[in-house]
């Protein structure tokens, strides 16, 4: 199982970014694959996260208004596609996988590397 994160960078308060998370090594339909971050000196956060099929979408609350999941299972990828960036957005992104489910929440069990969004002037 790989998963690998991209698309962060350096971006403007009020700008917008999308992260990719691409997977390898399994059936990507089948699962369900979460949004983390862990900002500096923060504990990492769950942000959301996406049903296998790409039935179902669940968001944590403070970034419900300005994150969106989708995937591609042809391209075996998922997307966080973020807006209204905040200074306290500043974190990196990780995507990860549980061990046997289709669906959310998942308890994760593979991650990828993560991508650093940083968002500043």
């Amino acid at each position: 199982v790989q998963l690998q994160a991209s698309g962060g960078g350096w971006v403007q308060p009020g700008g917008s970014l999308t992260l990719s998370c691409a997977a390898s090594g399994f059936t990507f339909s089948a699962y369900a694959i979460t949004w983390f971050r862990q900002a500096p000196g923060k504990e990492r956060e769950g942000l959301s996260c996406i049903s296998g099929g790409g039935e179902t979408t669940t968001y944590s609350d403070p970034v419900k208004d300005r994150f969106t999941i989708s995937r591609d299972n042809a391209k075996n990828t998922v997307y966080l596609r973020i807006n209204s960036l905040k200074p306290e957005d500043t974190a990196i992104y990780f995507c990860a996988r549980g061990r046997y489910s289709k669906w959310c929440p998942i308890t994760p069990h593979y991650w990828g590397q993560g991508t650093l969004v940083t968002v500043s002037s």
